[in-house]
């Protein structure tokens, strides 16, 4: 997969921001916590999306400046945070001040930049013994429904968007990893707004793009957990990481 598709896929979400908001998870408050430090004051919220993960920081008590790329995902974050200061920016270039932070998470990104660089910038916002914290939602496909569903949004998709081992560089501890398991209650109807802000998806053919959405509404319609049911509650685990700067 070449770089320059890998870019085209991050920038896709300008064109479903809404829907990313309105379908896309939040995060446990429990792995929020295990992911930022308790005695930091002021957390970086890095590529914050339209700040799934941003409004818990805020809601557990941290100072939060929030970096997105997006305008429109920007503007998403600003309408339901307008107390959060959000700046454009990316994990390689922004215009935070050196030392101005006491952590940084990047949650369901980390997989979009170029490790390096990225590392290299973080490693500058971040005060002495700061901490990362890269993190992912990822759906629990021991679940029937969900690795159906999972099979349909991910046909021809090879681009790997999954949690993976964050390359930090030297400038960092070895990353620990925890695991936090809990769901999302979600409308069945929502099964397909939520596979229409894939990146793969987007950026289909509108024919290629709706037969994938119809197999979702089909699956929706028979399979036994879900056929009837107006609510589902979908199984994720979040995946974390957070290493100390050195």
């Amino acid at each position: 997969m070449s770089t320059d598709h890998r870019d085209d896929r991050a920038a896709s979400f300008d064109r479903a921001a809404a829907v990313y908001q309105a379908t896309r998870p939040s995060y446990p408050d429990e792995a929020v916590r295990w992911s930022v430090p308790a005695l930091a004051r002021d957390v970086l919220d890095l590529a914050a999306g339209t700040g799934k993960l941003t409004e818990r920081l805020v809601a557990l008590g941290w100072h939060v400046v929030a970096v997105e790329p997006s305008d429109a995902m920007r503007a998403e974050l600003t309408a339901a945070l307008p107390d959060v200061g959000a700046l454009p920016g990316t994990a390689e270039r922004m215009s935070l001040p050196d030392a101005s932070v006491d952590a940084v998470t990047i949650a369901q990104a980390w997989h979009w930049v170029d490790p390096p660089m990225a590392a290299a910038e973080i490693a500058r916002v971040l005060r002495p013994g700061g901490q990362v914290a890269p993190l992912w939602n990822v759906r629990d496909e021991e679940t029937d429904w969900v690795a159906r569903w999972t099979e349909i949004v991910h046909r021809g998709d090879g681009l790997e968007t999954s949690y993976r081992d964050p390359e930090l560089g030297d400038a960092f501890t070895e990353p620990e990893h925890a695991t936090f398991h809990w769901t999302q209650r979600l409308r069945t109807a929502d099964l397909r707004t939520l596979a229409a802000s894939r990146s793969h998806l987007i950026l289909l053919p509108p024919d290629e793009r709706d037969a994938l959405l119809d197999e979702i509404d089909e699956l929706v319609a028979t399979h036994p957990d879900l056929r009837g049911r107006e609510w589902i509650d979908v199984p994720y685990r979040t995946e974390c990481y957070r290493a100390r700067l050195r």
